[in-house]
């Protein structure tokens, strides 16, 4: 048996649980499968980095099947801008992660989350924003950095394109595409940080038959839903993942 960062079959087990429903929600909204799974998987793992370099490699199957379903619907543009500072945030939180303290970052993080999709519900009838193109790189900045740091860079991309009044599939789309470009920035980075590890890329390939598992039923339900049920889960789901980071915080 190769080596692995599972201590147990039991642990093993509520991993694969837990990534089976982080990738049914990731693939249903196109995000939140990070910020669910590493939130949850801290309980069962004493070191951070194990879970991050976990969903490193975990979330590609999602990323690639949505991208390539969702394609025409992709404002490259925007992502282009975006992705000037993504480049640059992610170094930053790589390095955070392995010399860094990251529970202050994680208590904003949960508190303006929680703030954003109250904030959402409370005014479901807004007038979509037209960002400009300079908006882009500050956004991608802070999404970098939270995706170096935590492989959670959601956040700020969520409320971007939320703003903007995006479709269903096409905020999908445009999240996804930016998860898997910045998917491929990670790598080599993690690599040079040393975070990647045989166990670590071990225990992907094990776990795998639960994410994809997840992939087919998020794919199933977001064919389903409506633009105005699909819009209310997002705020539901951005104040949710609020609190998880808080309870994370305050069971830690």
């Amino acid at each position: 048996m190769p080596p692995t960062i599972f201590t147990s079959p039991l642990q093993f087990a509520a991993t694969c649980v837990v990534l089976c429903i982080a990738q049914i929600v990731y693939v249903t909204f196109g995000f939140g499968s990070g910020l669910i799974a590493v939130g949850t998987l801290a309980l069962l793992f004493p070191e951070l980095k194990d879970v991050v370099v976990l969903l490193l490699f975990l979330n590609l199957p999602a990323e690639g099947s949505v991208v390539a379903s969702s394609w025409r619907t992709v404002r490259w543009r925007g992502i282009a801008s975006l992705g000037v500072g993504i480049v640059i945030g992610i170094p930053l939180g790589a390095a955070l992660l392995k010399h860094g303290e990251s529970t202050l970052v994680l208590a904003l993080l949960g508190g303006f989350l929680v703030a954003a999709g109250a904030a959402f519900l409370a005014l479901p009838g807004r007038r979509p924003i037209r960002w400009p193109l300079w908006s882009g790189p500050p956004v991608g900045v802070l999404s970098g950095l939270l995706t170096g740091l935590f492989g959670t860079g959601g956040p700020p991309l969520i409320i971007y394109y939320h703003l903007g009044g995006l479709n269903k599939t096409a905020f999908r789309g445009n999240l996804m595409t930016i998860f898997l470009l910045k998917t491929v920035i990670r790598v080599p980075a993690y690599f040079i940080a040393g975070l990647v590890t045989i166990p670590r890329l071990w225990s992907s390939l094990l776990t795998l038959p639960a994410v994809l598992l997840g992939i087919w039923i998020g794919h199933r339900i977001h064919v389903r839903l409506s633009d105005d049920t699909f819009r209310t889960l997002v705020s539901l789901l951005l104040g949710a993942i609020g609190i998880l980071l808080l309870l994370r915080i305050g069971w830690s």
